[in-house]
């Protein structure tokens, strides 16, 4: 029979193990090599930071605490199989910890690559003003973003499960590489950001319900249509985030990232919360459409039929597209008229609509944009890119001018949020210095602990 002492020594010294590599976790501060501009926002930077010191001290108690309980109270050590049991919990969540922390690592390890790591930066300022709504109707949580080499972007929203069960403290948006740089990456990055905007509306929750009463009482190819309305709408919601901050230019930017073979572009998965890529153009065209009118829109709608024509689908496909084509108009006006309960009363066309993205307006504006380097580095990230997708479809912006210019906008934006945050700190007063006495000191720094 095993001696519980061994079972206690073997426990206690892989929970001392244990201990050693969590405090081998070092703060972020201490290793990520970066140059100024490149660096996260302050806010963001302390979220995660303040983050990972909690998660590392509740986990480094937890295990003291279970090196203690080992022996036992009154010095009867605990039975193995109940020691075994608490010590992988305790594994479970260094694992989580682990996860925690490379998953604000890979955010940060790209700000040290060469150009890519300021572009990155420039990245963190569009979706920042991306995710601004005038009014004050909710508190925008930071927003970091990285690189990946998937095809399609994604969010890790704020207030969101991490693993382990904590909730993160920053919205964490991935970008696909490939997108770099060009005024599409720019309808990714808003589509990722209108997630986390609906997020703090409450806005599918609150669209859901009407979508379906809407749909009731049609006939069974309406109700498919307005079932498949419903099933998507935390994309479409997305999408029309995008569309509002950027105008033409979102749209533009989700046919450049859906154009697929044809086998995947009429592709209908009733639980798939993307819409089939087909109707999301179309339906992307007669949002601009009531947001922003112009007959641009129409052109664009043609186009992408010209583009993947209906033609030679089979009869089943055909009639669910024809449903979604016929309700898309009282889909449009239920969506833009939606008064959900956080904004107050007022509907999202009247509080996401903005002037200065109305079409006639957006070209008027690019040619004194683009001749006056102030004006265009004092403009606001997502009108700068409404402007640039704007000259894109209206042809009087080339991609390789389009691809300079991005990249340079994204510099400016990372360099000057580093200056304003290095203004802002040197013009906070500093600690009051005390002498110290001569010698080294041996106490322990508290980050460290």
């Amino acid at each position: 029979m095993i001696d519980s002492s061994m079972a206690t020594r073997l426990l206690a010294q892989d929970a001392r193990a244990l201990l050693m590599r969590l405090g081998r976790l070092k703060p972020f501060s201490l290793q990520m090599p970066m140059v100024v501009a490149a660096t996260v926002p302050p806010a963001a930077q302390a979220a995660m930071e303040g983050h990972m010191i909690r998660t590392r001290r509740r986990l480094r108690t937890m295990v003291l605490d279970y090196i203690r309980r080992l022996r036992g109270p009154r010095g009867r050590p605990m039975w193995p199989h109940i020691a075994q049991r608490r010590f992988a919990i305790l594994r479970l969540l260094f694992n989580a910890v682990i996860s925690q922390f490379e998953i604000f690592a890979e955010v940060l390890t790209q700000r040290s690559q060469h150009e890519t790591g300021v572009w990155i930066a420039g990245l963190d300022d569009l979706a920042a003003d991306a995710l601004m709504l005038p009014g004050g109707f909710y508190k925008p949580p930071p927003v970091i973003c990285y690189l990946d080499r998937s095809l399609g972007a994604a969010i890790r929203r704020a207030r969101t499960r991490l693993p382990g069960g904590a909730q993160s403290p920053v919205a964490i948006i991935r970008v696909p590489r490939e997108r770099m740089v060009g005024s599409g990456i720019a309808s990714s990055l808003v589509h990722e950001v209108g997630h986390q905007g609906a997020a703090l509306l409450d806005l599918v929750n609150s669209l859901r319900p009407e979508i379906l009463d809407v749909g009731r009482p049609r006939c069974c190819h309406q109700r498919l249509a307005w079932h498949l309305w419903e099933r998507w709408i935390s994309e479409i919601v997305a999408d029309f985030w995008s569309v509002a901050k950027l105008g033409i230019g979102a749209t533009r930017g989700t046919m450049n990232m859906v154009s697929l073979p044809r086998a995947f572009m009429f592709r209908l998965d009733t639980q798939d919360p993307h819409p089939m890529p087909w109707i999301r153009v179309k339906l992307g065209c007669a949002m601009g459409r009531v947001l922003y009118p112009h007959p641009q829109w129409d052109r664009l709608a043609e186009l992408w039929e010209s583009l993947y024509p209906l033609a030679g689908l089979d009869t089943s496909r055909r009639r669910a597209i024809d449903a979604l084509e016929l309700t898309l108009p009282a889909f449009v006006d239920l969506l833009i008229n939606h008064r959900p309960r956080a904004l107050g009363g007022r509907s999202l066309k009247q509080v996401m609509v903005r002037d200065e993205c109305q079409p006639d307006r957006l070209a008027a504006a690019y040619r004194p944009w683009r001749q006056s380097l102030a004006r265009m580095r004092s403009t606001p990230p997502t009108i700068s890119f409404a402007i640039i997708g704007q000259a894109r479809a209206d042809g009087r912006m080339s991609p390789e001018e389009e691809s300079e210019l991005v990249g340079d906008l994204l510099s400016y934006w990372a360099m000057r949020s580093a200056l304003d945050t290095s203004i802002l700190c040197a013009a906070q007063p500093g600690p009051t210095r005390h002498r110290r006495p001569a010698g080294p000191s041996r106490r322990p720094h508290p980050i460290f602990h």
